[in-house]
């Protein structure tokens, strides 16, 4: 199933933020870096998540030479920052679908669902450690050490039979990019 063109046009908008002017093929190649070659887009997959950006003014196109440049506008970061603060809040607005989507994955239960996705984000922090993912060793370590305490701190409610309040937030080592 191909990805949404509307994510593409997100990680365009992150992209633009965090680094500034990009053209399509080099959006392309960064998505085939993060996700370790396994998914490649395309022009027909990158353009058209471009245009409905720049139809929508979340950002602008240039030309320079024989590429598009593309750039985040103003409101392109008002609405990246609006969905960062609502990722950011808890609980979510938008319904949990788990019990839906346990169904069509085949898996007898949502907890069935849960520890599926727990291991795929076990094995990305593994893959990110190993690889040197990360921007520097200090961010490895610092990577490595979040983990351990986030781990440390959920094992413990786990053995007491706690749950967490409502209100779930980044433990304090977690940082967002700006």
């Amino acid at each position: 199933m191909p990805i949404p063109q509307r994510t593409i046009g997100l990680y365009a908008l992150a992209t633009m933020s965090r680094d500034g002017p990009v053209h399509g093929y080099q959006l392309a190649e960064r998505i085939a870096a993060k996700t370790g070659g396994a998914w490649r887009p395309g022009a027909g997959a990158i353009y058209p998540a471009l245009q409905r950006l720049i139809a929508r003014r979340l950002a602008r196109a240039r030309t320079e030479g024989r590429r598009r440049v593309y750039t985040i506008t103003p409101k392109g970061r008002a609405v990246l920052a609006r969905i960062r603060r609502r990722t950011s809040a808890a609980p979510p607005r938008v319904p949990d679908l788990s019990v839906l989507w346990a169904e069509v994955a085949g898996l007898a239960s949502v907890p069935e669902l849960l520890l599926v996705r727990l291991r795929r984000s076990l094995d990305a922090v593994e893959s990110v450690l190993a690889s040197g993912g990360t921007t520097s060793a200090e961010a490895t370590q610092e990577l490595r050490a979040e983990t351990l305490r986030e781990l440390s701190v959920r094992l413990e409610r786990l053995k007491r039979g706690s749950t967490p309040s409502r209100s779930v937030r980044p433990s304090r080592g977690v940082r967002r990019r700006p």
